[in-house]
């Protein structure tokens, strides 16, 4: 968008940036320029497949009022459809795009308060020549946008906006570089210099009078007044709804499953409410890798495989069950991992734990286009062990930067050279931004000691850590054009378990209290007393020596593009470590710097420090 220039003659432009994002929308493609705006859009079509082309304008008499590009699924469209019917919209689809649009015409940015979603969409009132751009309460899909000296540039992702010349080269300076390697993903961030991510919650005005944001949502303290057993009922009810509401698709739909509480508790009220309509079986997709189950190993972060937990969800709820196998050939496949550096377009990644979710969702999206995640229940619920080691809750941090094992934040930092760490100066860096966030944090009137220190925990996670694998999941499946929702991010249910007081949470002693009670009519016993298990990662040597291999072919290779960032000598230091005694710090610093790499080299990364 862009006031001052005529963007008429800038149609390549904006199709090169439309372009970028095909992956995304693999279904349909479609372009809206105007002298002063373009919008162009990829669609993955999942409501109203014939119907609900984008970009979506609503005309009157002929002329255009409003047009608009969006991302995500409305989950209340039905409910919002028939009021605006009832005053006077007409519609031309039974798409949830339309019901959006058509809600702007009639309550203007106040429609943010109706909307049930995950979305980011971004409306050009042609009327007003102004931009609106939103995103949804949890941040669940991604959007960015590169204010120029006339106008603001914006995208789902940041490789959309760098296909501009107005934002080349891409550039990142030292604040960049310690948001990289923070582990504390700071709202509105986007590490390339100029660039900025909409903010869960946020809407933003763009006019000739400026930019201008506004948070219309943010979590609020509030009195809980229900005991344990109505908490419990109404956890029960909140998730019945939400997975009911999210089963609405006119395409293929699936679960992704785990074993663990969360996926499982999603599986089987997915199954409960398609049986109650006489629908067919659940299909559910899980992970695995070749040999893990049978050469597991115990460790810090896992106590147990999930393939056992798995199959008796399977059985216990009768799903149509499919588990994706894959190899270390797999997980090293340069392909892959390009694609993934590709996805998320920047070097976050967690090595084959970003790759194995890469080829797990392709290999669904070759059967559903539409999948159910339990994502989030341990940031709503308090899952992770830093809700409940005392050396976590107690520090002056955020709280996984201080639980121990949590080796991969530690080792890739380590790699980085002494003189950028001085400079860098991440401890001070967190420091700043773990107080900005406790600044944040709502309070009730004389909340103090653990309750309070519990509310704060619950506030990072949910605003900060939650957000790093939101955009992981979202990146990861809409590379391959699945969507992914995620029951656990309806904001209703986030601010009624924001609200639980910690003695409720944890009233049986363990994780995720009241998740656990909600749902232990649903799912065999092995599954409702199984420990907190996260996302596998592959336990398989021969993973680990290919990984030396390829860093190792790098150092050899001569010109190194990391070397602006990485201590090359620790690199050889950790590749002349012994190769028989795994050590997942080391792993993790290796891929690291394999992806710090190829980050650098394909993006054509200035670094300004």
């Amino acid at each position: 968008m862009d006031f001052e220039s005529d963007l008429g003659p800038s149609r390549d432009v904006a199709q090169a940036m439309t372009d970028t994002m095909a992956c995304r929308g693999p279904d349909d493609e479609g372009l809206w320029t105007s002298p002063h705006a373009a919008l162009g859009h990829r669609r993955l079509a999942v409501i109203d497949v014939e119907g609900g082309r984008q970009p979506m304008v609503a005309d009157q008499d002929g002329e255009p009022l409003a047009v608009l590009v969006y991302s995500g699924e409305l989950y209340n469209f039905p409910e919002l459809r028939a009021e605006l019917a009832a005053r006077g919209h007409r519609f031309r689809t039974r798409s949830d795009t339309e019901v959006l649009l058509r809600a702007y015409l009639e309550w203007g940015e106040d429609l943010l308060d109706r909307l049930n979603g995950m979305f980011a969409f971004a409306i050009w009132d042609v009327r007003r020549q102004e931009l609106l751009l939103a995103r949804d309460r949890m941040g669940v899909k991604p959007l960015y946008y590169h204010p120029t000296s006339s106008g603001v540039l914006f995208g789902s992702e940041p490789k959309a906006i760098l296909a501009n010349p107005l934002a080349q080269p891409a550039v990142v300076d030292l604040d960049g570089i310690r948001e990289v390697y923070a582990f504390s993903k700071t709202p509105g961030h986007a590490i390339y210099r100029g660039m900025h991510e909409v903010r869960p919650g946020e809407v933003i005005r763009v006019s000739r009078a400026g930019l201008r944001r506004r948070l219309y949502w943010r979590l609020e303290a509030r009195e809980h007044p229900d005991d344990v057993a109505t908490t419990v009922k109404r956890v029960r009810e909140l998730l019945e709804d939400i997975v009911g509401r999210q089963l609405v698709s006119d395409v293929p739909l699936c679960s992704l499953l785990s074993g663990g509480l969360d996926s499982s508790t999603v599986t089987a009220l997915a199954m409960e409410r398609l049986r109650r309509e006489g629908g067919a079986d659940v299909r559910s997709f899980s992970v695995d890798f070749a040999g893990y189950n049978e050469h597991f190993t115990p460790d810090s972060m896992r106590s147990t495989p999930d393939t056992p937990y798995v199959l008796d969800v399977v059985r216990h709820v009768g799903a149509d069950h499919t588990s994706i196998v894959l190899d270390s050939a797999d997980l090293m496949d340069p392909a892959a991992r390009a694609a993934v550096l590709r996805a998320r377009d920047l070097p976050l990644g967690l090595g084959d734990m970003d790759t194995s979710l890469y080829l797990l969702f392709r290999a669904i999206r070759e059967h559903s286009t539409v999948a159910l995640s339990g994502e989030s229940a341990d940031e709503v619920f308090g899952g992770y062990r830093w809700f409940h080691e005392p050396v976590a809750v107690n520090s002056d941090t955020f709280p996984w930067l201080a639980t121990p094992g949590i080796e991969q934040f530690n080792g890739v930092v380590g790699i980085l050279g002494d003189d950028l760490l001085r400079e860098l100066d991440l401890p001070a860096y967190r420091a700043r931004r773990y107080r900005e966030a406790l600044d944040e944090v709502p309070r009730l009137p004389g909340e103090s000691g653990l309750e309070r220190r519990m509310r704060e925990v619950s506030y990072l996670n949910l605003t900060r850590f939650v957000q790093n694998l939101l955009d992981r999941k979202d990146r990861m499946s809409m590379a391959v054009g699945l969507e992914v929702r995620v029951p656990f991010c309806d904001h209703r249910l986030v601010e009624y378990v924001f609200n639980i007081p910690w003695a409720i949470k944890s009233f049986d002693g363990r994780e995720k209290s009241v998740l656990r009670a909600a749902a232990a009519d649903l799912l065999p016993r092995s599954v409702l007393e199984r420990r907190k298990s996260p996302y596998p990662s592959t336990q398989d040597p021969a993973y680990g020596h290919a990984l030396r291999k390829q860093v190792a072919g790098l150092l050899d290779h001569g010109e190194v593009a990391a070397a602006q960032l990485a201590d090359l000598g620790k690199v050889r230091a950790l590749l002349d470590q012994p190769q028989d005694q795994p050590d997942r710090g080391t792993r993790a610093a290796l891929d690291g710097f394999a992806g710090l790499n190829a980050w650098l080299e394909e993006y054509g990364v200035r670094l300004k420090l």
